[in-house]
């Protein structure tokens, strides 16, 4: 088990993911915000993104890489998917060749369609990845709440080696070796519970709610498997069980998101008015783009995509997807 983490990213999933990890081990979170550094270093919270909770003393907090990255036996990154690589690479200096490097984002990257442990994989190929995803709501976590997520890296005795430094009493990790299926569980179920949050803005009862998910989340499973996932990661953590977190949870941005472009409102608006960033917005032009090329049908997700880039309005996807040839379900 690792003995100094470096935690990348001072948002809510980066400041909780820090403050579950130094109840095991010596941890420095890295803030882009002078002031959200401040704040912790002094307050023990972090003001911008979850003032309402404390967070432990022990953790430390910086906005200068070198000083959180000198001498980390792995790095937690918790940085948007479309400025990964950017980070990623101001970390480079300052890492060991060795020192893993774990992705906590969930999303795909818009120009590339990579995953964050694809994009480490170029950047720094001697340094092992791998992920930590799940249904893991941030404000849930720094309640106390019962959660399980899923760590997956390429070797299983990596895997065995740096699981403990997240797992505490009320924080249950189970291991995987499937990378890719955990990472795109992740990213396709943001874009998915964008489709549920429309659903709900456009006045829909439970079971078009039903439809969607089940429907949807069989989308994500033909492209999962055909990327070359293993298609039982998404009835877990890292799939169904992530979906169900963000497609209910008053918490979750992307349903947020969703369920405001449903009423009516403009997605620049909307957006303009988060402090944080909701994934799938960007993360469903790629994964429509994915679906095309492995040749998966992917009807909710394609117009989730259309809708996210203002070709088309939720009432007419609505109308579109309910106009479809009905076909066996399986």
């Amino acid at each position: 088990m690792a003995n100094s983490v470096a935690v990348i990213g001072g948002g809510s999933w980066g400041t909780t993911v820090a403050h579950l990890v130094s109840q095991n081990a010596e941890t420095k979170l890295w803030c882009r915000d002078p002031k959200v550094a401040a704040s912790i270093m002094q307050d023990h919270r972090n003001f911008h993104y979850l003032p309402s909770y404390d967070l432990r003393p022990e953790l430390e907090a910086s906005i200068h890489l070198e000083e959180v990255l000198s001498g980390a036996d792995i790095a937690l990154v918790a940085i948007p998917s479309q400025s990964f690589r950017e980070v990623l690479c101001q970390m480079k200096p300052y890492l060991k060749e060795v020192t893993p490097v774990i992705s906590l984002a969930k999303g795909l990257e818009q120009n590339s369609t990579c995953t964050m442990t694809q994009i480490v994989n170029e950047e720094l190929p001697t340094n092992p990845t791998g992920v930590l995803t799940g249904p893991n709501l941030a404000e849930e976590v720094l309640q106390g709440f019962a959660t399980a997520s899923v760590f997956a890296m390429g070797k299983e005795t990596d895997t065995q080696q740096y699981y403990p430094i997240f797992a505490t009493e009320t924080f249950r990790v189970y291991t995987s070796s499937d990378v890719k299926g955990c990472e795109l569980g992740g990213a396709f179920k943001n874009v998915l519970a964008l489709a549920v949050g429309m659903t709900i803005g456009l006045g829909a009862g439970d079971n078009t709610l039903a439809a969607v998910i089940t429907r949807g989340l069989a989308e994500l499973a033909r492209l999962g498997e055909a990327m070359g996932a293993n298609p039982e990661t998404f009835s877990g953590l890292a799939g169904l069980g992530d979906l169900i977190a963000t497609s209910f949870s008053t918490q979750s941005r992307n349903r947020y998101v969703g369920e405001q472009l449903g009423k009516g409102r403009e997605l620049g608006k909307v957006i303009s008015e988060m402090d944080n960033v909701a994934e799938g917005i960007m993360t469903a032009p790629v994964v429509s783009e994915l679906a095309k090329k492995y040749e998966v049908e992917t009807p909710i997700i394609d117009q989730v995509a259309a809708v996210v880039s203002g070709s088309i309005t939720p009432p007419d996807a609505y109308e579109l997807l309910m106009l479809r040839d009905q076909r066996p379900e399986t």
